[in-house]
């Protein structure tokens, strides 16, 4: 027998309670048998005699169980909007569309933006809700207008440092508490001026970035320089990597294995370039692994996975990837096979060599499955005596290839 699975409402709600719901909303919530929000949230509505359930910490049980769900009318409460960082793009992601019902509140992105006159389509939102406040590094850019999503009394500050520490300190940061409702009020300062200064936990923080100086900022363009990663040497240089995150070609929601990372830094700019794209770095040594993590975090990128093993063996057990590439370990036997085998239809495979034994592995890839084979040479100019010269670096060997799904292989 087949069980009609229950249809989940989600309503935003704003500081402003119930007076300022439309008339849909509030019908949406006066039919629920069950009311979900936090305990803020159920504080601003009237008795419905609905049961009301808090959301626990974590919330991850009780949002399986509403997914799970089979019978009883349930409403959801959110803040703002739903679907713009919100419980209900949570939902989304799990549920089928028949089985959510959305009724949206105005978003604190567009009361901030209406309060500053900001051009919302000329601003970036990011929020550090339940998320490391590192994820902020990657949108620092002079000039940049960014909205940024926080929680709890200690939210700002962590804005705030996450700025300073990196070289944005006179940045204009305005903090907005309690938007939308009879309590607002906002302070306009500098990230440094705001230093450690608790907040309202239902905030947000508006941010016009500032540069204080010294070392340049970093652009989201790949071909980072290279004393933007800690490194021991283990590192794929900066107009290399350039040319293999070209050839890796990042596109939304792109999972990439970094077989060999050394310093993490082909999975970071992967990450850097393409905000969706997802990757794994495997790295054999436990402190070029812990280095690469580091480097994540400070750059903007801290869900790069970061995995100690050591390939082919270490791949065992991993999602499928959209693309790979082998930055070391290419005479490992099976390793090669291992990361096309696992390869999805479609995906690419790019894999470099400094070596004639990597040199040879990547000819023999490519007699295999075919691809491009193409030879880096990279000069610096330098001095020598009174004059300046090229100097050469060694040659890099590059293989890229896209595995073709078995429909397109037969038709050609």
């Amino acid at each position: 027998m087949r069980v009609s699975l229950s249809t989940i409402v989600v309503v935003g709600i704003g500081a402003d309670g119930w007076p300022g719901l439309g008339e849909p909303a509030r019908a949406a919530i006066l039919a629920a048998e069950e009311i979900v929000g936090s305990a803020r949230q159920l504080a601003l509505l009237p008795d419905t005699g609905a049961r009301t359930r808090a959301w626990p910490s974590p919330i991850d049980p009780l949002i399986d169980e509403l997914v799970a769900g089979t019978s009883g009318s349930i409403c959801v409460l959110a803040s703002g909007d739903p679907m713009l960082h919100g419980i209900g793009a949570t939902l989304a992601r799990r549920m089928p569309a028949e089985r959510l019902q959305i009724y949206p509140h105005v978003s604190a992105f567009a009361l901030a933006c209406a309060r500053l006159r900001w051009p919302a389509a000329e601003v970036t939102l990011v929020s550090i809700v339940a998320r490391a406040p590192e994820v902020l590094a990657r949108e620092l850019a002079p000039g940049r207008r960014i909205i940024v999503y926080a929680s709890g009394g200690g939210g700002a500050a962590s804005v705030a440092q996450t700025l300073i520490t990196r070289g944005f300190g006179p940045s204009r940061f305005v903090v907005l508490e309690q938007l939308g409702g009879p309590a607002e009020r906002s302070a306009d300062v500098t990230a440094d001026e705001w230093g450690d200064r608790p907040a309202d936990p239902l905030h947000a923080v508006a941010i016009e970035c500032r540069h204080a100086g010294g070392a340049p900022p970093l652009s989201l363009v790949p071909g980072l320089p290279d004393d933007a990663f800690e490194s021991d040497g283990q590192l794929t240089k900066r107009h290399v990597r350039a040319l293999t995150i070209t050839a890796l070609s990042p596109l939304p929601g792109e999972l990439l294995w970094d077989v060999g990372a050394g310093s993490g830094s082909v999975g970071i700019e992967w990450m850097r370039a393409e905000p969706t794209a997802r990757a794994i770095a495997i790295e054999t040594r436990p402190d070029r692994a812990a280095r690469a993590a580091a480097n994540a975090s400070r750059l903007g990128v801290p869900e790069l996975e970061v995995r100690t093993g050591h390939a082919p063996a270490a791949l065992e057990g991993l999602p499928e990837p959209d693309a790979v590439f082998i930055g070391g370990g290419l005479t490992e036997t099976g390793l090669v096979e291992r990361c096309w085998s696992a390869l999805r239809p479609g995906g690419h495979l790019v894999a470099n060599a400094v070596t004639l034994e990597g040199e040879r592995a990547l000819l023999d890839a490519r007699t295999e499955h075919g691809g491009e084979l193409v030879r880096i040479e990279i000069g610096h100019a330098e001095p020598v005596g009174a004059f300046t010269a090229w100097a050469a670096r060694r040659p890099i060997v590059q293989w890229s290839a896209r595995k073709r799904d078995s429909a397109r292989k037969e038709a050609s």
